[in-house]
């Protein structure tokens, strides 16, 4: 019960990483908001879930949407200790000049944009309150970046950066603020990822670039996830937790 009587925020948390995330922290004691664009598909997790959940159908490149879901959240709750961003986008593996601006700016209104909007919403929240904990889903992409995702790995480099300057201007605050860097996982994007159907041969080649040979899973994620929000990581921030298996060596 390490998030006993506290309450998170998951965006993107109708499926993936951000259902594991959603569920494990409810498992750990917190009151649990799961924030999706997929307002049918939060409903399904929250009912998972059971009466310490609540499902908020929220477009998280909307400013005011991110704002308006914040405050809902707040209100039902009466606080909010946690923010996971975690919703993110991409662009189909291929050739940089085969991706249109509309789809560009897609990306980065999902995966940047979103990290603007609820620090805007959040952190005079916990201004007020004395503290609180972002936790911001970056990636390997950032770090070690795959040809063919050019688009991808570059907001991607975004989020794992505005982590770290975010943890330093926030700290006087009390506000940790910290990232996962996931290799690619077995979510609905990996065969965006990867460009290519995800056959035994097609994931047997990208598997060959993970030292310890597989995937990253949900439950993977949200393990992270925990112990980087909970109070075991007092003194954690900044961070960007590379949960790849070795990729990014």
């Amino acid at each position: 019960m390490r998030l006993q009587d506290r309450t998170a925020l998951v965006t993107g948390a109708a499926s993936g990483f951000g259902r594991e995330i959603a569920r494990r922290f409810a498992a750990e004691g917190a009151r649990v908001a799961v924030l999706d664009l997929n307002g049918a598909g939060a409903a399904e997790v929250a009912g998972e879930i059971g009466g310490n959940a609540l499902a908020v159908t929220c477009d998280v490149t909307d400013g005011a949407a991110v704002a308006g879901a914040f405050a809902q959240v707040a209100d039902a709750f009466g606080r909010v200790e946690i923010v996971v961003n975690n919703a993110g986008w991409s662009h189909p593996n291929g050739p940089l000049l085969d991706v249109d601006y509309a789809t560009f700016r897609k990306v980065y209104a999902v995966n940047v944009d979103s990290i603007f909007h609820m620090t805007h919403a959040a952190v005079p929240h916990w201004r007020e309150a004395g503290g609180g904990v972002m936790l911001n889903i970056g990636s390997t992409a950032g770090i070690r970046p795959r040809p063919g995702l050019t688009w991808y790995n570059s907001s991607k480099g975004a989020v794992n950066l505005m982590t770290r300057s975010l943890a330093v201007e926030l700290a006087p605050d009390r506000v940790r603020v910290n990232a996962i860097a996931p290799v690619m996982g077995e979510t609905a994007l990996l065969e965006t990822f990867m460009g290519v159907p995800d056959t035994p041969e097609n994931r047997k080649r990208f598997l060959a670039t993970i030292p310890l040979g597989r995937l990253s899973t949900p439950a993977d994620i949200a393990n992270a996830a925990l112990y980087l929000c909970s109070d075991e990581a007092d003194l954690v921030t900044g961070v960007v937790l590379e949960v790849d298996g070795g990729r990014t060596i």
